[in-house]
């Protein structure tokens, strides 16, 4: 995914707060996200629409996800966070320079 896809999964609110719970515990079901969402952030969010937002997630490769026989379990990805990040963190030196 290019770094505007993962610009754009972070532009939303409601996914930011996906990532934090991922973040704080990983390995979580749908189900389990949705109780988390609703249960410290008041957030009412049917699990059809924490579904959507985690697909949009695992599209920018910010999320990944493990199935274990029926159950689908999420974790959080860091790597493109790192790599936005590193961007303007650690350039790379020119090309043309010595």
């Amino acid at each position: 995914m290019t770094d505007d896809g993962v610009w754009k999964a972070l532009a939303d609110p409601t996914r930011r707060l996906i990532l934090d719970e991922l973040a704080q515990r990983g390995g979580q079901s749908l189900f389990e996200i949705c109780v988390r969402l609703t249960t410290r952030h008041a957030l009412g969010l049917s699990r059809q629409a924490v579904s959507q937002h985690l697909a949009v997630l695992e599209a920018a490769g910010l999320v990944r996800v493990r199935r274990e026989g029926r159950y689908k379990f999420h974790d959080l990805n860091n790597e493109p966070l790192e790599r936005i990040a590193t961007r303007w963190l650690r350039p790379e030196p020119p090309k043309d320079s010595p």
